[in-house]
């Protein structure tokens, strides 16, 4: 019945569409072609995904459901019936990636000579060092707290793996006590241990369990009952005229209601005791539909098999890939200063196949350059060791202007992006955090430099943030430029994000939250009066995800008066393809590889004449609403074939790619008869020549 109404909907659920790309992040776990480290890390990300999904995607449900607010979801099902199919769809893939994990990776573990065992497995030496390893490091840092008539139910934290003990006095019969103890997050989760060739990863719960009567002196243990809680952390900022100060102290406050916040989900370990299962469930406002448990052979949490994947005797188990290629727009230049080339041209990159370094040493050098006047920049995610915060450290610290809108509401990095505000301010940086209730998503990079009598702006213009870590791990697109058409539309978006400025037309941006959608919505227009005109329309975006239905709406109108329209979304992907009358002309494919497809493009063909966007934002209604966001058109000729040659990279690549069908259901791409075209392969082989004869879509 349900399913029935789902795929009668002209839109695919939100929610329904995330689950889905979840299933195609496992399915890299599952790929023969990866090494077991490789698997390691697919799964790790699944987990933390699934975590994630929880927090925002669910937690945002239970806001409704809690406050008895109407919701219909795209599905067209009401919010109670659509958490019920939700979850039991959540519970199918909690139970696929945990069997996978105990069918098919605990032996290839083990024919690695990786366990992940309990400490009888080790041999005697090693389980005197499990041993003191608890006395001296663990037994310390846990605390016992007990819940009865003279204690109250104490804050268990989120996601952090906890015990739940049933206890009772040995006079009494009758009478359950319930005690918790939370393993810290500080604690590494597996005890290491080697025997020859051997690596034993003993999960730290599986020592506590077998010391835990040291906890528990003179009373009958009844039940050890292993668990972790996901709690609700969809949170919103209320609009408000007040000075930012009051801002950030409501953001603090908000942060510490996450601590407190409703939970969502409790997975559990085998054999988990009735008795606080029941207790947990009524004090946690929740039915069996949120509980989800694990066999005894598998793991609670696979994001902890990150330190298996760090351990440093497995670095040949590690997958290679290739070193960074320079960018074609920079050959031959290595000796000049970013400025020395971009006063000849533009600089595009494609991380991770090209480097981050050149937006680093740009910063580098204009923090040292004793011309350059001042820096604005944005930032939303920065690296735990950021280059990007020591230049500008240092370019403050040698009296440059610093300007850093610092958006402090960037999701699970409030906190340090708070600190390093802090830190920037205490250097001297004028620092804003962020914009009323509106998040700042937008990539941008503005520096201003004397040069000779005249001030020349230069500007960065990227797809994803400032951050070098996760640079070698995502793909993004950047654009370095002193062409003053896109600086004088750099200083003026800066002018209104920071100050009170009602902004002109911009003449290379498109912005959020006025323009974009409106501006989209002209360029489908456009395409659609070419067909009228007896031209071909031609649509090609890249996104990670696409939601709004305004635009959804607007495609199948394209669709519908003959425009071939192709959409890449990696995730979550609510138009539904290939639907008679409404959408046979879009087809929709998703890459999901080596890296996290993040670059965003927009191809309009205009009549053989194209017009191509790329920027920070995805086809969602909070994109268009609640964010500040912005596309940089891509003008200059040579910079437009190296877009275009993106896209045609990822429509032909046959190995990493998934088709969307009509019912939402996602298949592996086929590639028949063709030549195997793997696009995370054949990008590091691009040359100038592909380039120059890369051909229109």
């Amino acid at each position: 019945m349900n399913s029935n109404i789902i795929n009668q909907s002209n839109l695919i659920s939100r929610d329904l569409s995330w689950l889905n790309f979840n299933y195609r992040v496992l399915d890299q776990a599952k790929d023969k072609r990866r090494s077991i480290l490789d698997k390691l890390k697919f799964l790790s990300i699944v987990a933390s995904n699934f975590d994630e999904f929880f927090e925002i995607r669910v937690g945002s449900l239970y806001n409704y459901i809690d406050n008895n607010k109407k919701r219909i979801d795209y599905s067209g099902m009401r919010e109670g019936p659509f958490r019920g199919y939700l979850l039991d769809e959540c519970f199918k893939f909690f139970n696929d990636y945990n069997s996978y994990f105990k069918d098919e990776i605990i032996p290839i573990l083990n024919k690695k000579n990786i366990f992940i065992g309990d400490v009888e497995d080790l041999d005697e030496e090693g389980q005197k060092r499990a041993k003191k390893y608890f006395k001296k490091t663990i037994f310390p840092m846990l605390t016992p707290m007990v819940y009865d008539n003279l204690h109250s139910f104490p804050i268990l934290m989120n996601k952090v793996i906890i015990f739940g003990v049933v206890s009772k006095t040995k006079d009494s019969s009758k009478k359950k006590k319930i005690s918790f103890i939370q393993v810290p997050v500080n604690i590494p989760r597996f005890f290491e241990y080697k025997i020859e060739d051997d690596v034993f990863f003993i999960p730290i719960e599986k020592i506590i369990t077998k010391y835990i009567n040291k906890f528990f002196r003179s009373v009958i243990i009844e039940s050890i009952s292993l668990f972790r809680i996901i709690r609700n952390g969809d949170f919103t900022l209320e609009e408000s005229e007040d000075i930012e100060t009051n801002f950030l102290e409501e953001l603090k406050q908000k942060l510490k209601d996450r601590k407190f916040s409703r939970v969502v989900r409790i997975e559990t370990s085998n054999n988990f005791d009735s008795f606080l299962l029941k207790s947990l469930k009524e004090r946690f406002r929740i039915d069996d539909s949120n509980i989800m448990g694990i066999s005894s052979d598998t793991l609670l949490d696979f994001t902890s098999l990150n330190q298996i994947i760090d351990y440093n005797e497995f670095s040949e188990l590690l997958p290679e890939y290739p070193s960074p290629i320079k960018s074609i727009d920079m050959e031959g230049d290595e000796d000049k200063n970013i400025f020395e080339i971009l006063s000849d041209r533009d600089i595009f990159l494609h991380h991770p196949y090209n480097s981050f370094d050149p937006v680093i040493k740009f910063l580098n050098e204009a923090a040292d350059d004793p011309n350059v006047l001042s820096i604005k920049i944005t930032l939303y995610r920065t690296a735990k060791n950021s280059g990007v915060i020591d230049a500008l450290l240092k370019a403050a610290e040698n009296g440059k202007h610093v300007s850093v809108l610092f958006e402090v509401k960037a999701r699970f990095d409030e906190e340090n992006n708070l600190r390093n505000g802090y830190k920037l301010e205490k250097a001297g940086c004028y620092v804003i955090y962020g914009i009323g209730s509106l998040k700042t998503h937008t990539k941008l990079l503005l520096i201003v430099r004397r040069e000779g009598k005249k001030v020349k702006n230069y500007a960065h213009m990227g797809t994803g943030n400032y951050n070098e870590t996760t640079s070698r791990l995502y793909t993004d697109l950047s654009l370095i430029t002193s062409n003053q058409k896109y600086t004088k539309d750099a200083l003026e978006f800066f002018n209104v994000i920071t100050g009170h400025s009602v902004p002109d037309d911009y003449e290379n941006l498109i912005t959020a939250p006025i323009y974009m959608r409106e501006k989209i919505l002209k360029l489908i227009q456009g395409e659609i009066d070419n067909v009228h005109s007896g031209s071909e329309g031609k649509i090609c975006i890249k996104i990670n995800s696409l939601q709004d239905k305004e635009v959804i709406n607007k495609l199948y109108e394209a669709s519908n008066s003959g425009v071939k329209i192709c959409l890449i979304v990696r995730g979550i992907c609510c138009l539904r393809p290939g639907r008679k009358g409404l959408s046979e002309n879009i087809k929709v494919i998703s890459i999901v590889g080596d890296y996290l497809e993040h670059s965003r493009l927009y191809y309009f063909h205009n009549s053989a004449d194209p017009i191509i966007y790329s920027g920070s934002a995805d086809v969602m209604i909070r994109s268009f609403k609640r964010r500040i966001e912005s596309l940089f058109k891509i003008n200059e000729d040579f910079i437009k074939k190296e877009a275009i040659t993106i896209l045609n990279y990822n429509l032909r690549d046959n190995c990493n790619s998934y088709i969307l069908n009509e019912d939402g259901s996602y298949i592996k791409k086929d590639k028949g008869k063709d030549k195997k075209f793997n696009l995370f392969k054949e990008f590091y082989l691009l040359d100038r020549k592909k380039i120059e004869n890369s051909i229109i879509l």
